[in-house]
């Protein structure tokens, strides 16, 4: 479609973006959910199947988010939000950073979930703001006057 070319581009002159579930992970360098195709590759890592030891996968509902702090630079997606918010996920993959430090929040489905990461103008969650009810529009409050 040629959007991936704008992506960098327009990420690179420094506008903001936020990529939500699938959105998050196509800025993985690759994915387990398709072997061999190249995410775009905006952050450092993989996407790989959820581990949720025993529990249904796709992990479908509502999860508390712990927050990890936003790194110096990235608008804040949480600020105004009490600790351990409730936001709801649909996904069977989930980001693996190599780098920790762009982790901004996690979830636990089975073990420690990537939830947010943040880098610099690129922001991204698993889960999805928009069906999230207030906790969510807060977040796209923040984004938009980030």
């Amino acid at each position: 479609t040629g959007l991936i070319p704008v992506i960098r581009e327009e990420t690179a002159a420094g506008k903001p973006l936020l990529g939500i579930c699938v959105g998050l992970q196509i800025l993985f360098e690759s994915s387990e959910e398709s072997p061999g195709a190249a995410g775009i590759g905006l952050l450092k890592g993989q996407v790989r199947k959820i581990d949720a030891g025993g529990l249904k996968v796709p992990h479908m509902g509502w999860n508390s988010l712990t927050f990890r702090g936003t790194p110096a630079g990235s608008i804040d997606l949480f600020a105004g939000l009490p600790e351990h918010p409730y936001v709801y996920f649909v996904h069977s993959y989930a980001a693996v950073p190599a780098e920790p430090g762009l982790v901004t929040a996690v979830t636990d489905y089975g073990g420690t979930v990537t939830a947010a990461v943040a880098c610099g103008n690129i922001l991204a969650t698993q889960f999805h703001p928009e069906k999230s009810g207030d906790v969510g529009l807060k977040m796209l409050q923040n984004f938009v006057e980030g």
